[in-house]
């Protein structure tokens, strides 16, 4: 049978890092007035896991809990994954919709060689085995936003298996400790996106939007190999500095671009795995780690109190921090799986196995890709530790807040200061200050070269540290003005003249007599208040360290 024909589809923006920390997730089939988000069917984990931790329980028993992952990433592509339309955030209702995503009668899928590309990538990075021979299915539901009564998809042989998820969990009493975890990948697969279903309450009405069905999407299916919502949280956000990094796909949770399903059990250490329930469609990372840690719970609470765990679907409420019964799985949905008569094999090939004069537009080399691979999250950090001499968790850090990496390099490359002062302003006081105020980096008042100007007048003792932290908060402020404007404003410049330093100490010493006496009788404390003295009568404009050498000189130390 002939390889199937492969149709161009341009490739997204290649980096293009996401917030993470919103988002909400819906009820199949319930009116809510929101955007049902769903991708459904049967969890294909099977929950055999390499390990599982213990979570103590009140009495004298403990717990272990599995979780699992299933992972849908849309895939960064012009176009969708049988079709030519085009792919658009928050276009018009059904302004791209094709007549094969609307299932009109006599039209024939045809292959998205992006999305292929962009599946072999993503195998790659993530250490998979790619099949050079993968098959296309058909999974039949039916729903109203899928027009064509069934999904196409990867079921028997996916395009990559075997893979593994290498992550970093913080620990210790500061967490300032990052312990290297694994996870496995059970298998990658290609296949469509539905429509989505808009449920409006008012006129007790659901409206069908087809703009993303047939879009393309990478399901990435994660071994049951963790054990609460921080294993799982911290998964994901490695897989999606993966994605965004490779361009493969943006990623953008807030957009729907990754949903995840989590399939949770818990069971008594050395007894049999307990009944599993799946909660679906978590758009948000915050929220996956809230909605495992709280099923985990309630299934303890559960079986504590005598109940028993139904295999159902759940939703997470996110207003209300809990999970809700969506629909029971005791009887196994029958998808009728089938092979995708109008798709032929996908086939691959290496550079072993390259037929020779392949049209290069219709064959796709595995070692090509291979070759062009980009420079991953986990190389990214441990440059950074070996450049810049940073702790590991700090290169996390700079990583994981998106945009942070970018600002701390345009810094860096701006300013005469040491990487390690460059690394504490950027991580306690800059990104403090956006925690504060909920901002995104890229909506910060404060630029990279204005930070690295205060960075430079801190460098050349232009200024002191307390009067860097006052620059910086007037630069917070908007009001467009340089570190150097500021300071001569305000008047902030430490003194530079010794003699009149000098002068000023002795009269601090002269009317604090007592003060000079704790001193001569060695109060640890007395020093640092004549110092703190003087700075006061300078209105901080001195340097402290000038200050204790001229009293210690004075005082004979």
């Amino acid at each position: 049978m002939a390889a199937p024909m492969l149709r161009w589809g341009c490739r997204g923006r290649r980096w293009a890092f996401a917030r993470v920390d919103g988002g909400s997730c819906h009820r199949r089939g319930a009116p809510t007035g929101s955007t049902s988000n769903r991708i459904r069917g049967e969890s294909s984990v099977a929950q055999q896991p390499l390990h599982t931790a213990q979570k103590t329980r009140k009495g004298e028993h403990k717990w272990a809990a599995v979780v699992g992952l299933e992972i849908h990433a849309q895939i960064s592509s012009n176009s969708k994954l049988f079709s030519g339309s085009q792919v658009r955030f928050s276009a018009p209702p059904n302004s791209l919709v094709s007549f094969f995503d609307a299932s009109l009668p006599g039209t024939l899928p045809v292959l998205n060689r992006r999305c292929v590309e962009a599946a072999v990538m993503t195998g790659l990075a993530l250490n998979c085995h790619i099949n050079k021979k993968s098959l296309f299915d058909r999974k039949h539901y039916f729903y109203a936003d899928l027009p064509a009564g069934y999904q196409i998809t990867q079921q028997r042989l996916p395009i990559a298996v075997n893979g593994s998820l290498i992550y970093g969990v913080c620990a210790g009493k500061k967490q300032s400790q990052v312990i290297p975890k694994t996870v496995r990948i059970k298998q990658i697969q290609l296949e469509q996106d539905s429509g989505k279903s808009l449920h409006d309450n008012l006129r007790s009405q659901t409206l069908i939007d087809l703009n993303r069905a047939g879009v393309g999407l990478l399901e990435v299916v994660l071994e049951p190999d963790m054990s609460c919502g921080e294993e799982a949280a911290t998964a994901v956000r490695e897989l999606q500095l993966i994605l965004q990094a490779l361009g493969t796909s943006q990623a953008n949770m807030a957009e729907g671009q990754l949903r995840v399903d989590a399939n949770i059990s818990v069971h008594h250490p050395g007894e049999p795995l307990g009944v599993r329930t799946e909660v679906k469609n978590l758009n948000s990372i915050r929220f996956l780690a809230k909605a495992i840690d709280y099923e985990i719970q309630r299934q303890i609470n559960e079986l504590e109190n005598g109940g028993e765990i139904l295999n159902e679907t759940r939703s997470f409420h996110h207003k209300l921090g809990c999970t809700m019964s969506m629909r029971d799985k005791e009887g196994k949905q029958d998808y009728r799986f089938m092979p995708e008569p109008n798709l032929p094999p996908l086939v691959l090939y290496d550079a072993t196995s390259l037929p020779a004069g392949a049209d290069p537009q219709q064959v796709i080399n595995i070692d090509q890709i291979r070759e062009t691979l980009p420079e991953l999250p986990s190389v990214t950090r441990e440059k950074l530790v070996q450049q810049y001499g940073m702790l590991l968790e700090h290169s996390f850090t700079l990583l994981n807040e998106v945009g942070l990496l970018e600002f701390f390099q345009n810094v860096i490359k701006e300013t005469r200061a040491e990487p390690k002062k460059v690394t504490s302003w950027v991580l306690n006081t800059f990104l403090g200050y956006l925690k504060q105020q909920n901002l995104a980096v890229s909506e910060s008042p404060v630029t990279p070269s204005a930070l690295a100007e205060l960075l430079d007048l801190l460098d050349s003792r232009t200024i002191s540290s307390s009067a860097a932290k006052q620059v910086f908060e007037e630069l917070w402020k908007r009001e467009g003005k340089t570190p150097g404007q500021i300071v001569s404003e305000k008047q902030l410049e430490l003194m530079q003249d010794q003699g009149a330093l000098e002068q000023l100490c002795h009269s601090v010493m002269e009317a604090h007599p007592q003060v000079v006496m704790d001193v001569k009788n060695r109060n640890p404390r007395a020093i640092n208040k004549l110092i703190g003295l003087v700075r006061k009568a300078t209105q901080s404009r001195a340097d402290p360290v000038m200050i204790k050498e001229l009293l210690e000189k004075k005082l004979s130390l």
